[in-house]
């Protein structure tokens, strides 16, 4: 590497969607050359999850890569997409055959307590995995950015935790959700919806912006906040229920949390300084009753689609700005 060059790493599990590409926009702008990888880690799933079924489209993936790199190719402004990697589980697990047992044998990163909160609870070593691999990844690319996007909320504190914590030399980068236009976290389950499941998901983005909508209004408790969010999806899951099985579309809730943006720990009430990190998972189940010809997405619906995403409860600057007078007048 020349003086004055940079790597940006983006590291996927392939299935690319605009998501994905938007955390390559946005190393390009940053770097000299960005490096992708695209490898579906099994340790991150556990023993009855989806690695089997998860979505491997290498050929569309590395077109979608081949556009993107053309699309930058001769712009001296910008950083270029130098290399793809795609390694095999012998390339990145040599010694031990990988495993998702709780209590498997190997070489793991783990990050606690941050990896047994709010997925970890739902997925006990989800987090392990995706430490593991990071680690691994790291070591071979030696960035000096990495980016991963905001969707995944508390994988972006586990890792920049790892950097920190193993004094690696990069930089965590984190960018923005994107999102579909009903809201929908672009996520590469999401091809496992079809347009039944599909149109009823957009429910948990819905019951997010309920309660940042309360919280602009100057609701701060915890009990409060979240009743909002659990009242958009008791409606929708009420209204769901009273369709024929052949026309409607089950979820559960798995969580919704709200908690502290340093350190992710459950808050009570929210500090309007500070804010929160708001963040839920809900399963949509599977289809019970297929239509003729209806599109059922990938796995022809049999497969239970679990969905994850967050907002940032921060305040506008103006209304900080109010709050903080406010508070400073009642002290005097």
């Amino acid at each position: 590497m020349l003086d004055g060059e940079s790597v940006g790493f983006v590291p996927t599990m392939g299935a690319l969607h605009q998501g994905h590409l938007a955390l390559i926009r946005q190393a390009v702008q940053e770097n000299t050359h960005v490096y992708v990888s695209i490898y579906v880690n099994p340790t991150q799933f556990g023993v009855n999850e989806d690695f089997g079924s998860y979505p491997q489209t290498l050929p569309a993936d590395l077109q979608q890569l081949r556009s993107l790199t053309a699309e930058y190719w001769k712009n001296d402004s910008v950083g270029q997409i130098t290399a793809v990697f795609t390694p095999t589980t012998r390339d990145m697990y040599p010694g031990l055959k990988p495993t998702s047992e709780v209590d498997g044998h190997g070489s793991f990163v783990t990050i606690t307590p941050l990896s047994s909160r709010l997925e970890g609870a739902s997925r006990p070593v989800f987090f392990r995995g995706v430490a593991t691999v990071c680690m691994k990844l790291f070591n071979i690319v030696q960035p000096d950015k990495v980016y991963f996007g905001q969707k995944d909320v508390q994988q972006t504190y586990v890792i920049q935790r790892m950097v920190d914590d193993f004094h690696l030399n990069t930089q965590v980068r984190v960018v923005p959700t994107v999102r579909e236009r009903d809201g929908l976290a672009m996520s590469s389950r999401n091809v496992y919806l079809g347009k039944r499941r599909r149109k009823v998901a957009s429910v948990l983005v819905r019951a997010l912006r309920a309660v940042r909508s309360d919280f602009t209004n100057g609701v701060t408790r915890r009990e409060e906040l979240l009743s909002a969010a659990h009242s958009i999806l008791d409606e929708e899951l009420a209204r769901q229920t009273a369709l024929p099985p052949m026309w409607r579309s089950l979820f559960e809730v798995d969580y919704f949390s709200l908690a502290d943006p340093m350190h992710l720990t459950e808050l009570d009430n929210v500090n309007p300084a500070h804010g929160a990190v708001l963040s839920g998972a809900i399963k949509m189940l599977p289809v019970e009753e297929a239509q003729e010809d209806e599109d059922l997405g990938t796995g022809d619906g049999k497969t239970t689609v679990r969905l994850i995403d967050n907002l940032r409860l921060e305040l506008p600057s103006f209304l900080r700005k109010s709050n903080s007078q406010r508070a400073n007048s009642l002290e005097l």
